[in-house]
């Protein structure tokens, strides 16, 4: 029994044995499978990374998915798998494959600012902030991590924080320009341009080949109102620019600037830069018919169409009477607005045909891309042409002299009475409306304009009765403008003052005076022959080197002496309004 046991026992041992080098075995195979799966995957990435460099964005997208079949642990395949992704607009899927790529490589840095950057696109700042902050505990000497933290604090509004985050790399690293650049773009974006100019001019010093160091400068001095220099800053950033795209921002911001300076026919000629299809923001207008470049119109059936908001849709449209004379009694112009403006655009120009826009957003070569489509103008055939109202005004308005002098737009008789009735019912004139902010606010725009706080000299003014135009949800404000300074800022609750824009055209038509910022609000009073008082943080590029907005029959420019300096413009424009009262 003992023997027999004794050999039951040395035979289970030897199982064991050959249990563990089978175990052994196939260990080394799967390894050497892994091996052999990752040198397929790794042939077919560098097949990829070829494909990329040559610019085949689709091509090399396919060929990374190819490679994260033949290898699922290869970081790498999944990192330029989402790069393509993202190029091709699928954002979101590129975020997930990131994200998969991070999963199997934590510690690779360049996938950490990819992730980072996409993130931040998606509006998932808080993740975004935590890749860049990865990213520097991986590379502290790299100032790129610094650079993106900074701006993505900046963004958000932590501007103390910003600020700290980069003088402390700069402590780390004083030669490294894109420090200097990053920290002077957050004082300019915070609204401190004039401190923002000596940290330009150290990137400068210190890379004087580094374009956007001087395209930013010139950003500063537009602010200041100063306009040669910054117009000789871009031609600087323009001289040394090579990427594409800094080449394209860079005669854009050269177009604005010509236009604040008055140099109309320069300037505008320029602004067509904007259609480039490589341009931020670009629109892709789905017709056949081929874009107006100063051809006879006569006789022609011609499609107008609007552009980069409600806003300027209106003060562009300064335009239309011309485009109606040129196509003359035979010819025919189409009008396609914003929906919301279609039947303002309509009861004004009677001769054409109006009708809305359609906009959607598909992806591209480039990332998401905006179409717009016209398809009522194409009801019975193409266009004979078509041109956006801003690429209209090179070939009419060439000169101040070229503006209407009188308003092209006409409010609703019937309903400009009844809120003059309205009006009357509620006190003693003059009616003043005000609107400070525009809906697009966000940390970068909030320096254009002022809090409602700051209005209390203005709204104290003798004599006044003021009305809000102030379109979306202003309810706070208002209410906090009453319970602090106890005035009371008249309010129609029946007028959807974003919305209804023939009503608030016509409520605007029945003020004697609006008090603005440069807004959408603005546009519909000026639009109207309604006085307006543009109030502005600093010159802007729409007065076209004057102090008012040419594009209206009457307003004025008031701004501070100081970029953004509230509490000194509004004494001042209290002290007009009275005057204005009185009159």
């Amino acid at each position: 029994m003992a023997q027999a046991a004794a050999l039951g026992l040395e035979s289970r041992a030897g199982t064991g044995a050959q249990e563990g080098a089978l175990a052994r075995l196939a260990e080394s195979h799967e390894s050497a499978s892994a091996a052999l799966q990752r040198r397929i995957s790794s042939g077919i990435l560098r097949r990829a990374v070829k494909a990329w460099r040559a610019g085949d964005i689709v091509r090399s997208g396919q060929l990374a998915l190819k490679a994260t079949f033949a290898d699922e642990g290869h970081a790498q395949a999944y990192h330029l798998l989402a790069m393509c992704l993202e190029r091709m607009g699928h954002r979101h899927k590129a975020l997930v494959t990131y994200e998969r790529a991070f999963e199997l490589d934590p510690d690779d840095a360049d996938l950490l600012i990819n992730l980072g950057l996409t993130a931040w696109a998606l509006k998932m700042t808080d993740g975004a902030k935590d890749m860049f902050r990865r990213f520097i505990a991986l590379r502290p000497d790299s100032p790129l991590g610094y650079n993106n933290l900074g701006t993505i604090l900046c963004e958000m509004g932590e501007t103390h924080s910003a600020i700290e985050i980069l003088r402390g790399a700069l402590q780390r690293m004083p030669a490294e320009p894109v420090l200097w650049n990053a920290l002077a773009t957050v004082l300019a974006e915070s609204g401190r341009a004039d401190e923002s100019i000596v940290f330009y001019e150290e990137a400068i010093r210190l890379a004087p080949g580094f374009p956007r160091a001087y395209h930013n400068l010139g950003f500063a001095y537009s602010h200041l109102g100063r306009l040669d220099e910054a117009l000789a800053a871009y031609d600087n950033a323009l001289a040394r620019a090579v990427d594409p795209k800094e080449i394209l921002e860079g005669n854009h911001s050269r177009s604005v600037c010509l236009m604040g300076m008055g140099r109309l026919e320069e300037g505008f000629a320029e602004y067509e830069i904007r259609n480039s299809p490589r341009f931020r923001g670009h629109v892709q207008h789905m017709l056949r018919a081929p874009r107006w470049a100063g051809e006879p119109l006569a006789g022609k059936r011609v499609l107008v169409i609007g552009e980069q908001g409600l806003g300027d849709e209106l003060m562009f449209a300064t335009i239309i009477p011309d485009l109606i004379d040129a196509v003359g009694p035979a010819g025919k112009l189409q009008i396609a607005v914003e929906p919301r403006l279609v039947s303002f655009f309509a009861r004004s120009f009677p001769q054409a045909q109006v009708g809305a826009y359609d906009d959607r957003v598909v992806p591209g070569a480039d990332g998401a891309q905006e179409v717009r489509f016209v398809l009522w103008a194409m009801r019975d055939s193409e266009p004979d042409f078509f041109v956006t109202m801003g690429s209209a005004l090179q070939f009419f308005r060439k000169r101040l002299e070229d503006f209407p002098t009188r308003p092209i737009f006409a409010a609703d008789p019937a309903r400009v009475a009844e809120y003059r009735c309205r009006l009357r019912a509620m006190g003693r004139g003059p009616f003043v409306g005000i609107c400070w902010r525009s809906m697009m606010q966000d940390i970068k725009r909030q320096k254009y304009f002022s809090p409602l706080d700051a209005w209390e000299p203005v709204l104290k003014a003798d004599g006044v009765t003021f009305v809000n135009v102030q379109y979306g949800d202003c309810g706070d404000d208002l209410a906090r403008t009453r319970a602090q300074f106890g005035i009371d800022i008249k309010v129609f609750d029946d007028l959807d003052l974003k919305n209804d824009i023939e009503g608030a055209a016509a409520l605007s038509s029945a003020l004697d005076l609006v008090l603005s910022a440069p807004t959408a609000a603005a546009a519909i009073a000026a639009s109207t022959g309604t006085e307006v008082w543009f109030l502005t943080a600093g010159r802007t590029w729409p007065q076209l080197g004057t102090d008012r907005f040419p594009w209206y029959a009457k307003t004025r420019v008031l701004s501070p002496q100081k970029f953004g300096d509230w509490n000194e413009l509004m004494p001042r424009v209290a002290r007009e309004l009275e005057a204005f009262a009185r009159s």
